[in-house]
């Protein structure tokens, strides 16, 4: 009896049992065709992928540069007293915008008070000195003139005691004796005490002038006393102004350590004001300064603020690298010596507007991403062209 084959057997038959079951399941083996396509398939995209990112590497490599090593500063202004004195009262608070000008703080005036009326008592005790110095010239110059006179006097004197002496000595001679001898010598005595006199007198007089001399003297060593006592009151007075701690700029109280009742002394600092306009400083390395030029466009992203964008404009590149302005700079003439790429700062500036816009948020410190696109286009000669072609529009509007 023959076997029926598998292939005669009806659709709808149940499949026989046993042996023959076994022989017959592995049929539907021929399907693990598709897992290889979709392998291949996985392997193109990464390929793909892989093409992409190095492509865009290799653009950015050549068309970019960028660093992280990029801070926002700007302009702190520390705010110190000028004086030593006991703040009394305080006029900001953490965070305030404060104007050019402002009181910030003010201190105890009552010391410097006290010092300006002292100067200013001595001032007057000064300028009497040089009033009584004033009177006592007058007094001494009228010696003088006294003496003078007495001078005259003296030397009529001595004039007509020379007359009685020689009309004395003609009328008492060997041949004749008109008058006694007592009486010549009486003449003669009279003639020297009126040349005695009349030197005295003279002395007189230079003494009077030499008080004169000393009086002057004594009044402008008094005039200059004056006008010393003058400057250290105005000094006082300037002092007694720095009681009032002004802001010197515009700008945001920061770091305020200034308190009520707190002794100051000059040039504690007190607090600090920043200005608005900041900047970024981007430290590059050397080797990518070569493509830099000033007026390219930079994309800046700060990390405090995630998918915003800042757009910049180079400014200027520092004298020198960062490690020359550092406290101990690297001696490199040494054996061994190792090359490091070094970081040469350069500013980035941004458009009023794009910093008012921010409202403060961009503040100094602060850690971006600086990237400058360094194929572009040189503005520089954009803007020096420009600027003769616009001449004539002023020269219109005037």
């Amino acid at each position: 009896m023959s076997t029926p084959s598998s292939s005669a057997e009806p659709s709808g038959a149940i499949p026989p049992a046993g042996p023959v079951a076994a022989r017959i399941a592995p049929a539907p083996a021929a399907a693990p065709a598709a897992p290889n396509h979709r392998v291949k398939i996985i392997a193109g995209l990464i390929v793909l992928v892989a093409l992409g990112a190095g492509a865009r590497m290799w653009y950015r490599s050549h068309y970019f540069v960028e660093t992280e090593n990029a801070y926002v500063a700007g302009h702190v202004h520390p705010v110190s007293s000028r004086i030593a004195g006991v703040v009394t009262k305080v006029y900001i608070d953490d965070n305030q915008i404060v104007k050019e000008g402002d009181v910030i703080a003010e201190l105890d005036p009552f010391d410097q008070r006290v010092k300006t009326e002292q100067i200013a008592a001595q001032i007057a005790s000064a300028e009497q000195q040089v009033l009584q110095a004033d009177a006592q010239i007058a007094q001494v110059k009228a010696q003088a003139s006294a003496a003078q006179a007495q001078v005259a006097q003296a030397d009529a004197q001595l004039l007509r005691s020379k007359q009685d002496a020689d009309r004395y000595g003609q009328l008492y001679t060997s041949q004749m004796k008109a008058v006694s001898k007592a009486e010549l010598d009486a003449a003669n005595a009279a003639r020297s005490g009126a040349v005695a006199d009349l030197a005295a007198r003279r002395d007189s007089v230079v003494a009077a002038k030499a008080q004169i001399g000393a009086a002057q003297a004594a009044r402008d060593v008094a005039r200059a006393q004056v006008d010393v006592l003058r400057v250290q009151l105005k000094d006082a007075e300037q002092q007694l102004q720095y009681n009032k701690i002004l802001a010197p700029v515009a700008g945001r109280i920061g770091k305020r350590n200034v308190e009520t009742g707190m002794r100051v002394q000059p040039g504690q600092q007190l607090t600090a004001i920043v200005q608005d306009n900041v900047w970024v400083t981007a430290n590059f390395k050397e080797t990518q300064l070569a493509d830099l030029r000033p007026g390219q466009s930079v994309h800046v992203s700060v990390d405090a603020m995630p998918g915003k964008t800042l757009v910049g404009t180079v400014d200027s590149f520092a004298p020198a690298s960062g490690a020359q302005f550092a406290l101990l700079p690297a001696d490199n003439a040494t054996g061994n010596f190792t090359k490091i790429v070094q970081r040469v700062p350069v500013k980035i500036v941004f458009q009023p507007q794009d910093i008012k816009a921010m409202n403060g948020r961009l503040v100094p410190g602060m850690s971006v991403i600086a990237e400058v696109e360094i194929n572009q286009p040189d503005n520089q000669p954009a803007r020096h062209a420009a600027a003769p072609a616009n001449a004539p529009a002023a020269n219109t509007a005037r």
